[in-house]
């Protein structure tokens, strides 16, 4: 037999992208928006260390706010990020734009491939979306790719996007989170961070968490038994 030295490289780690659709309205500004950018750039630190061997963990941030909904992280590694996330508030809340958006990038195989592991989409908004946002919803949550996502959402304050973040979970075990206080936006993102990271580090990553396990203190112990630090 032939000595075939490519038999003994290390598998490519396989992405698991997570994918922020954040709100950036105006009413969002002063500690909202500051507590949100301060805690999506812990999340993306804990990320950088979580994933581990085959899983590579991939962060996209998509805003909606004046001017539409912008790109503003571009799908890559969490280790690769190294510019803070500083958002500015101001304008409508044009949800759906962000929806189409997020939707148009999850079904492009060529910014994520088949071979990764199932995307997590994570919606934050703090009141009701003012463009054509029910056709994108039902699209994003009812066919295709996209609609296969992990998916958690966060109202902000008040109850006005209720209906709204309830609608993106349908299908779904996970409830909505409810941070009165903008202080509890980090919260959140803890709760998010530690449920990624322990599906990076599962046998499956593939398989969601079941809903006993998927509670904060719960997440903990599993994160302590994975060895994350978060």
């Amino acid at each position: 037999m032939a000595f075939d030295p490519s038999k003994y490289t290390v598998a490519k780690a396989r992405p698991l992208p997570v994918i922020l659709l954040l709100d950036r309205s105006c009413s969002m500004s002063g500690n909202k928006i500051n507590q949100l950018n301060a805690s999506v750039n812990e999340m993306i630190e804990s990320f950088k260390t979580a994933g581990q061997g085959e899983v590579d963990i991939n962060v996209a941030v998509i805003s909606f706010g004046v001017g539409g909904a912008t790109y503003d992280v571009p799908l890559q590694p969490a280790k690769n990020i190294e510019s803070l996330l500083c958002l500015n508030a101001n304008g409508n809340t044009p949800m759906g734009a962000a929806l189409r958006m997020a939707k148009d990038m999850l079904e492009d195989k060529s910014i994520i491939p088949s071979s990764g592991y199932r995307p997590a989409v994570v919606l934050v908004s703090d009141g009701e979306p003012n463009d054509d946002w029910k056709d994108a919803m039902q699209a994003f949550i009812g066919s295709g790719r996209s609609s296969k996502c992990e998916r958690f959402a966060m109202a902000i304050g008040t109850t006005e996007a209720d209906d709204v973040l309830n609608k993106f979970l349908s299908g779904t075990e996970n409830k909505v989170f409810r941070a009165d206080q903008a202080t509890q936006i980090r919260d959140f993102f803890k709760f998010v961070t530690m449920s990624v990271s322990v599906r990076s580090r599962s046998q499956n990553p593939n398989a969601l968490l079941p809903a006993a396990s998927n509670t904060p203190a719960r997440l903990e112990d599993l994160a302590k038994e994975f060895g994350l630090d978060l």
